[in-house]
């Protein structure tokens, strides 16, 4: 019989031909698979990764995804104990990631009165109106969501559109109001709250932020920017006079609120925009308890001393088995919003040519912070929505790289980037610098971006995703929540098609992502901007088992069946944190009633 030998260095094996040939099978080889702890079957999934792009079938073993393949290849990891679902050939992703979001106010404003569906001011008036009956004397009614570019009418009198408080004032003369606009970036304050703020007819505008004032020079409620400060100061003055129990009790149902809005929706990694340091040690907390959701964090601190000393000291990656992460620092914002005219442009609006918006944090404060994040090794992501506030922030950017060269391997962002002179569009390429997007404000600000910017600049500059991407930069996607609604699929629906006007209007489509782009945007690219792309944004075994199962197919689906997809299983570390009532008997081809019209704009 005849033998071979096989050398290894330092090691000789000698085989038989005759044991070769006849297959004799080798002792404890192949060795037994592991059982998984969940298998899923069945399915239509799209991993993301160029080595597998496509499988039928997924196992995950501690957390981590362990095999994928076909239906009978999986089949062999089914153990006694594992978790089985037949997914009847359900649209599989990685787990969406939400790339901009602001977590404790969106726990906040679920808390908060909804004004944002109002039709009009009236119907906001109403609804505080109804607040006011439940509350004590002195209680803040706190409401979240309005855009007066939304209402089906102008409220008479008004300035620049917003209505005159004589309404507001009268139905609640013993409760403080305070009412969000839906960008973030204004309230709509009555006499009482203005008067514990110390607001009066004669106090000046602040820097970066303005009174609205009528025609008398009174002012009338609506404060943008920092010029909202003093409320939020008075408001915080009343929520430290509560008792302690009740404070901690309400920031714990804030938190809770949120991440279950947040799984609920399919987003299994959240990043969170900007906290104060108190903020950061309080949720490292209730992270090491246990939370569903995965966090990133940027720091939001003002004080540029107390960053100096401490920013090094809130290096967190991978805490509570890689729920808690903390390398960023944000949103500190260099302008305002489109909404409210106070966006910063190079030129002035069309319909309000004597405005060309706000520097809100003043760029040599800005420029403080990013030198620090460049010493200590930290991501910066800087709000910016004007061509203005996008070029100074690029400016700013590129001198910061200069000096410190190895900041350009951090990762920097701008936050929102919507409105660019096309001058400035390549930077983002040649610096490295991330966009930091979300689809959701172009449907959401489209009635409203021409008449305040004309018909070029918003054809050549407003929402440039496609010339962005194809120039190489990595766009991200997101929904600034509270601001738009956490839900991906409105998001997606736009990203890929621009329609709004209940699909009837496209604002310039050429711009529009591919499915894939716009997948990329949610899964692998933001797990790229958060420097955790080894461990998220794809399907591949060793990776994080986190994942989402949609009734449809977002890659293959005709447009308009997209608001129809619904999450069924949001899975996290290999556990399933929500699974949708009937998911278990949905089968392919089942829809939904189409999701509601944008409700917000920035």
């Amino acid at each position: 019989m005849k033998s071979f030998r096989l050398l290894i260095p330092g090691i000789a094996l000698v085989f038989s031909a005759a044991s070769v040939a006849d297959n004799a099978p080798i002792r404890g080889f192949p060795p037994p698979l592991q059982p998984a702890d969940l298998v899923l079957l069945d399915a239509t999934i799209v991993t993301l990764d160029p080595l597998q792009p496509h499988a039928q079938a997924l196992a995950v073993r501690d957390g981590r995804i362990a095999a994928l393949g076909s239906d009978d290849a999986i089949r062999h990891y089914v153990g006694a104990k594992t978790k089985v679902l037949d997914l009847h050939g359900a649209f599989v992703t990685p787990g969406f990631i939400e790339g901009h979001g602001h977590l404790m106010d969106t726990g906040e404003a679920l808390m908060q009165v909804d004004v944002g569906k109002a039709a009009s001011w009236d119907e906001i008036v109403s609804i505080v109106k109804a607040a006011v009956a439940k509350a004590k004397p002195g209680e803040w009614i706190i409401g979240q969501g309005w855009q007066q570019a939304k209402w089906n009418k102008v409220p008479q009198p008004n300035v620049d559109g917003l209505p005159l408080p004589t309404k507001l004032d009268a139905i609640s003369p013993n409760n403080p109001v305070l009412l969000n606009h839906a960008s973030g970036h204004g309230i709509y304050a009555n006499a009482q709250a203005l008067k514990l703020a110390g607001i009066t007819d004669t106090t000046p505008d602040p820097a970066g932020g303005t009174i609205v004032r009528d025609a008398q020079g009174r002012a009338m409620g609506m404060l943008r920017d920092s010029a909202a400060d003093p409320v939020f100061a008075a408001y915080d003055r009343y929520v430290t006079s509560l008792p302690a129990a009740d404070r901690a009790a309400h920031r714990e149902r804030a938190l809770q609120l949120a991440v279950q809005n947040e799984v609920s929706k399919g987003i299994t990694s959240f990043v969170d925009q900007g906290e104060s340091f108190e903020t950061v040690d309080w949720m490292k907390q209730q992270f090491a308890k246990g939370q569903p959701l995965r966090l990133y964090v940027y720091i939001d601190e003002k004080s540029v001393d107390k960053l100096d000393k401490h920013l090094v000291d809130y290096r967190i990656a991978g805490y509570a088995d890689h729920h808690f992460t903390v390398l960023g620092l944000g949103e500190d914002v260099s302008d305002g919003a489109l909404g409210t005219h106070s966006a910063w442009f190079l030129a002035p609006y069309n319909d309000a040519p004597g405005i060309t918006g706000k520097n809100v944090t003043a760029m040599s404060d800005i420029a403080q912070m990013a030198k620090i994040a460049a010493r200590d090794g930290f991501q910066m992501a800087i709000h910016a929505i004007g061509d203005r506030a996008n070029r100074e922030l690029l400016d700013l950017y590129q001198n910061v790289f200069t000096q410190y060269p190895a900041a350009t391997a951090l990762r920097w962002r701008i936050e929102h980037a919507q409105h660019l002179d096309p001058a400035d569009i390549p930077r983002f390429a040649e610096l490295g610098v991330i966009a930091s997007m979300q689809s959701i404000h172009t449907c959401s600000d489209a009635p409203m971006v021409v008449p305040h910017l004309g018909e070029k600049r918003a054809q050549e500059g407003a929402y440039v995703w496609k010339t962005l991407i194809d120039s190489g930069v990595i766009v991200l996607d997101g929904t600034d929540t509270p601001v738009e609604d956490t839900n991906p699929i409105p998001n997606f629906y736009c990203g890929v098609t621009r329609a709004y006007g209940h699909g009837t209007k496209t604002f310039y489509p050429a711009q529009a992502k591919t499915r894939l782009q716009e997948l990329q945007s949610y899964t692998w690219n933001n797990a790229y901007a958060m420097l955790q792309e080894h461990e998220l944004g794809s399907l591949s075994p060793g990776k994080l088992a986190d994942l989402d199962v949609f009734s449809g197919d977002l890659l293959t689906l005709p447009a308009e069946d997209i608001l129809r997809t619904r999450v069924l299983y949001t899975i996290v570390g290999g556990k399933i944190v929500y699974q949708r009532p009937g998911a278990d008997g949905w089968h392919k081809g089942q829809l939904f009633d189409a999701m509601p019209e944008f409700d917000h704009a920035e």
